[in-house]
């Protein structure tokens, strides 16, 4: 039998079993019957401080974050705080070591810096290395989607360049609530829940992962209130601390303190039980992988819209594409289309795949591809791209990617990757996927905007708690594509920090879960303030909707030519935007979450901090 139809075969095999066990493994939509609470517990509330506001994906995150403002700390300490709070109370959005892309405004200097928080690809890993495991597409679930971990590094760099305190102090609320537990709330039930055949499938597949998720909540699963814990991350986490602990009482130096509590992680105990896993497991990652790994410092990247500059990591994430959208609908007068009528749905919509087209010719991690990222990015390029809008029809299939090389002032390359038609997507999302998103301002009006991430669909590290997650599933095994997996590659991520400027001035950290829809939810809500004039609350709870009119950017990458997804209250726009050419999905009350989780900063001229949550997946904001 030929090679490649083995592949198809096995390929056919392992996506019907991931399609029967992995959609339950945090819950499907038809298995989502909540009570309408993603749209009916929006209150329009502001919340508003006059020194410091923390914003993130649960309140008692938020809490950690307010707790170490209250303490002294600034926002780099209280962001590190509120995400590893975030990573053990929503572990099935944000995995303790996942990915974390950070932003952070300076206000001594009033510039905006890039950490670049995501993993690399082990040093094994080709198209070719995958494809000879049965892997027809880039790894979805199991040892192979593991990517080398990134937010120890994250923390513990944040904190040498920017914080005021230990490690041991901000990782003091996580261990607190992984040691003693959480009551689980109404989303992190909703994306646990499964029926008992399908739980039973996790225990026979990953024993560790079950005994910690479910084994608490049988026989019924997990409800909400009870009590989750997690014993074994508390443990990983106070071997840090120790480790920290001991570096200063040797030497009283506070850097060697915080490299101390890193090596741990990457080169010591922890370090040695991810590589047992990997050996029992066939997967790629080894000792050198974790000791090699090293996150880095850089220049983010920016567009403007009138008066504000809007900044985003570099395009090893779907960051820029943010900036890119808004400046195509600079150009284009909003306000006198109606806030969500047809026609305005429809220009933010064609504005949204023109860019995603972009996205997917050019975006790749920009130590292994050229990417155009100063012609994408500059005006010139998006007025052409503007003149392809018609806000009375619709694209019908993703529109080809521009030519942002002439903006650049070069040629375009002559061997660029062959862009194809991509697949049309014939099955749902095999898995609901999601993340989390944090932000800070402190009294001293520096910004902290993070979005963690990474899902528990792999088999977690034994007697440590912590799961690699599943990023690997967001590069291409096609050779050629700019996102191709390479060894020490970082895939292009979909989680994307944000940061606004007016000047040199603060303006807004926002950000948002909720993978390709990330860029879609935070343009519609940077609208809403900024055109429309709604106070942060009442732009986050504003009706939104999502184009899937391009390959979606996880593994197999489907794609849906054509389709719009709307919240089922703009139902009456429906017909109208199905005249234009659209396939129109509504989505229900009790699927919110899927629209995006957004949350939100304003800090007006006066100084006052104006703080917006996402009641879609009971966010929470809150301030002094």
């Amino acid at each position: 039998m030929a090679a490649s139809k083995i592949s198809k075969i096995l390929f056919a095999t392992w996506l019907c079993c991931v399609i029967a066990l992995g959609c339950g493994l945090v819950g499907c939509r038809d298995q989502n019957k909540g009570d309408g609470h993603y749209a009916s517990a929006r209150s329009n509330q502001i919340e508003a401080a006059g020194k410091w506001m923390v914003v993130s994906g649960h309140f008692l995150a938020t809490n950690a974050g307010l707790a170490i403002l209250r303490k002294g700390g600034n926002a780099c300490d209280a962001g590190v705080a509120t995400c590893m709070a975030l990573n053990v109370v929503r572990p099935f959005s944000a995995g303790m070591v996942g990915v974390a892309p950070t932003l952070i405004y300076d206000a001594k200097i009033g510039k905006v810096r890039s950490y670049c928080g995501v993993g690399t690809a082990p040093a094994v890993a080709t198209p070719c290395y995958y494809r000879k495991k049965g892997w027809p597409v880039a790894p979805i679930f199991g040892i192979d989607a593991q990517l080398i971990p990134a937010s120890p590094d994250v923390w513990i760099s944040i904190l040498k360049a920017y914080g005021t305190m230990s490690f041991g102090e901000v990782a003091e609320a996580a261990i607190r609530l992984a040691e003693e537990g959480h009551a689980l709330n109404k989303t992190a039930v909703t994306f646990m829940e499964m029926p008992a055949w399908q739980r039973l499938g996790i225990k026979l597949i990953w024993p560790y992962n079950y005994q910690i998720f479910y084994v608490p909540f049988e026989p019924a699963g997990p409800q909400v209130g009870e009590v989750l814990v997690q014993p074994d991350l508390a443990r990983s986490l106070r071997l840090m601390v120790a480790a920290e602990e001991e570096e200063l009482r040797c030497t009283g130096d506070r850097i060697k303190a915080l490299e101390a509590a890193r090596a741990v992680f990457y080169e010591g105990e922890i370090a040695e039980a991810i590589v047992r896993l990997q050996k029992e497991k066939g997967g790629g990652i080894t000792r050198e992988d974790l000791a090699g790994f090293h996150g880095r410092w850089e220049e983010p990247v920016y567009g403007t819209f009138h008066d504000y500059t809007i900044w985003s990591n570099k395009t090893w994430c779907q960051g820029p594409t943010v900036p890119m959208i808004l400046q195509i609908l600079e150009g284009i007068d909003l306000k006198a289309l109606g806030h969500n009528s047809p026609e305005y749905i429809s220009t933010v919509a064609q504005a949204i795949e023109l860019a995603f087209a972009d996205r997917e010719a050019y975006f790749g991690d920009p130590d292994f591809v050229d990417v155009p990222i100063k012609g994408l990015l500059s005006k010139a390029y998006a007025a052409e791209r503007r003149k392809l809008i018609d806000p009375r029809r619709a694209f019908g299939k993703m529109p080809p990617p521009g030519d942002p090389w002439k903006y650049e002032g070069r040629p375009r390359p002559d061997k660029l990757y062959a862009s194809q038609e991509p697949a049309a997507g014939i099955l749902q999302p095999w898995m609901q996927r999601d993340t989390t998103y944090l932000c800070i301002v402190d009294a001293e009006g520096n910004a902290f905007s993070l979005t963690p991430s990474d899902f528990p669909w792999s088999p977690m590290v034994p007697d440590c708690g912590i799961m690699l997650g599943t990023r690997m599933s967001q590069f291409h095994l096609r050779v050629g594509h700019p996102n191709q997996v390479a060894p020490g590659k970082r895939p292009r991520i979909t989680p994307n920090p944000s940061m606004v400027t007016r000047g040199d001035e603060l303006v807004m950290p926002f950000g948002t879960p909720g993978g390709d829809q990330q860029p879609q939810a935070m343009v519609q809500v940077f609208l809403n303030i900024m055109v429309w004039g709604m106070d942060p609350q009442t732009s986050i709870e504003a009706l939104r909707f999502k184009s899937k009119n391009f390959p979606d950017s996880f593994s197999p990458h489907l794609y849906y030519p054509g389709k719009l997804e709307i919240e089922e209250a703009l139902a009456d726009r429906a017909d109208a935007l199905t005249a234009q050419g659209y396939k129109v999905e509504l989505v229900p009350t009790e699927s919110a979450h899927e629209m995006g989780a957004v949350c939100a900063i304003l800090k007006e001229p006066a100084g006052r901090l104006i703080g917006g949550a996402d009641p879609r997946e009971e966010c929470f904001a809150a301030g002094d």
